[in-house]
């Protein structure tokens, strides 16, 4: 594969299958037989979980490629106050020509008739085999009112047929099981639910064996199930040949043989795709078919975003929608981003910073998970900055006790580190460092750091319910919780600012007037128990 740029990770699969007297043995490192007439080759580029970023769509949107264009879900965020990032993301899909999306959770923080406003804007198909919604008819005509509802399951595609270089090619799509667990507005779909994982697999056999009666042995399953769902899918059906995923975050590269090379119930293999978060990377699959619709040859390439250019062309449409952004300062410096949740993230530690300093406060917190960019070097203006804080999420003051906040560390850190991708996150600090034992999931020491800069250290076994530390985050973190613990509710904030963490950066960097240097680091320890 080329994207036609020269500072890019080519990945070369290196793939085995397990002996099968319908399938070839792999030469050297693609999966390989003797070529015939009757095989059929096919790229599908891929992005999913791109949590409405609009600079890496633009730069996405000069390298993505394919003859099949997907998306795992995802693709946007945030309720009402994102209507223009809605529009933005749609805008996106169909410049980039995806042919077919999966309904991920993000799709539905908006109420449902704007849910459906997006897809009619999306020239593409919005796929979900198993949402579930209870008949218009059936419910309270006060909680359609109330609540935005309206007929989105026929909104919805069940699976298509798409035609590639003159081949059939079936499509899927399934949503995640935990969606309605993970809404931004509960309320907004009581008249909704997703089918058990058990029924899921069910359902997509059903539409297999429907693709299968018209002769078409080519089958895509588009999922935002997640990475340990998709495999579960994939060890227990017949007939899918890729599965696009998305949801876990995982980064998968290459072709590995247990990781993402999966067989069938009858040995065939089954290539699974994920790219990442926050549109960072993005994929293309080659894929060479026999006549039986089995894979015989892949090759799966990722590309990091950060690496392309935006088109200006694209950026002007953008701008068009996000208005133009404010040039707000230099950056001189700035580090990779982290590659996980676990690694500590310096980008979330400025920001950290401006927050303490900002709204003087003793304890600054960010949550990685909600950090969705990072600071380039080069000009930065205010859109890369609110990119790294999308969800309009305010800042928000209060007195928290220091057990309050070692319990939430403890409990972070422990489900940090339970499972592969790392969620939900490890917690950028301003004001504080501490150690953690990553294959214990254990928190080991935490110290507070005063103005002066003199570190004070916190009992993790035995912190104080009296000690009281004034703490700035965002109101998500302070009191939303979500995967983390609630450090205080919103009766007893001390401040609520009229703006999120990007307009604090923002004035922050302006009144700097000088180029900023990313390099606050050390403020996390990662150490084992016997060191």
């Amino acid at each position: 594969m080329n994207f036609n740029i020269q500072p890019i990770n080519f990945n070369i699969a290196n793939v085995r299958f397990k002996s099968n007297s319908n399938i070839s043995q792999p030469k050297g490192s693609d999966l390989e037989r003797n070529p015939k007439m009757d095989s059929f080759e096919m790229s599908i580029g891929y992005v999913n979980d791109a949590h409405g970023q609009t600079n890496n769509m633009m730069r996405i949107l000069s390298g993505i490629k394919g003859d099949l264009k997907l998306s795992a879900g995802d693709n946007d965020i945030g309720d009402e106050k994102n209507d223009a990032i809605h529009q933005a993301t749609t805008k996106f899909l169909n410049i980039a020509d995806i042919k077919a999306s999966a309904l991920g959770n993000h799709e539905i923080d908006m109420s449902q008739k704007d849910c459906i406003d997006a897809i009619n804007r999306f020239n593409g198909l919005m796929l979900s085999i198993n949402f579930e919604q209870i008949p218009l008819e059936e419910q309270d005509l006060e909680d359609i009112q109330k609540y935005g509802r309206a007929d989105l399951k026929n909104h919805l595609t069940k699976s298509a047929v798409v035609e590639v270089k003159g081949e059939k090619i079936g499509l899927i799509g399934a949503s995640p099981i935990d969606m309605m667990s993970r809404l931004t507005h509960p309320n907004y779909y009581t008249d909704c639910s997703v089918d058990d994982l058990d029924d899921t697999i069910e359902l997509i056999q059903n539409e297999i064996d429907k693709f299968k009666e018209q002769n078409i042995n080519k089958v895509i399953l588009v999922s935002h199930l997640g990475h340990k769902a998709d495999k579960f899918v994939a060890e227990n059906i017949d007939g899918i040949d890729v599965i696009v995923g998305g949801h876990t975050h995982e980064l998968i590269k290459d072709i590995k043989e247990g990781e993402n090379l999966l067989y069938s119930k009858t040995g065939e293999p089954i290539i699974m795709t994920e790219a990442g978060r926050d549109g960072n990377y993005f994929g293309k699959l080659n894929l060479t078919f026999d006549k039986n619709g089995v894979i015989t040859k892949a090759q799966n390439n990722l590309g990091e975003t950060r690496l392309f250019h935006k088109n200006m062309i694209n950026q002007y449409v953008f701008d068009n929608i996000l208005g133009v952004p404010e040039k707000v300062g230099y950056i001189k410096q700035a580090p990779p981003p982290p590659k996980n949740l676990a690694e500590e993230n310096p980008h979330a530690n400025f920001v950290c910073d401006v927050m303490r300093e900002k709204t003087n406060s003793d304890i600054a917190l960010w949550h990685h998970s909600g950090v969705r960019s990072f600071f380039h070097e080069g000009e930065i203006d205010s859109r890369d900055v609110k990119e790294m804080a999308p969800f309009l999420d305010y800042v928000v003051t209060a007195q928290v006790s220091e057990k309050t906040l070692v319990d939430a560390f403890k409990k972070a850190v422990d489900m940090t580190f339970e499972t592969s991708a790392h969620k939900p996150g490890l917690i950028a600090v301003s004001g504080l460092n501490y150690t953690v034992d990553p294959e214990e999931g254990e928190l080991l020491a935490m110290n507070f750091i005063d103005k002066e800069g003199k570190e004070h250290k916190i009992d993790v076994e035995n912190p104080s319910e009296d000690k009281m530390y004034k703490v700035v985050t965002d109101e998500f973190l302070m009191s939303a919780g979500a995967d983390y613990d609630i450090l205080a509710p919103e009766e007893v904030y001390v401040e609520k600012f009229p703006y999120d963490k990007d307009v604090l950066t923002c004035e922050y960097i302006k009144e700097m007037n000088e180029p900023v240097v990313i390099n606050q680091v050390g403020r996390i320890k990662f150490v084992h128990e016997e060191d």
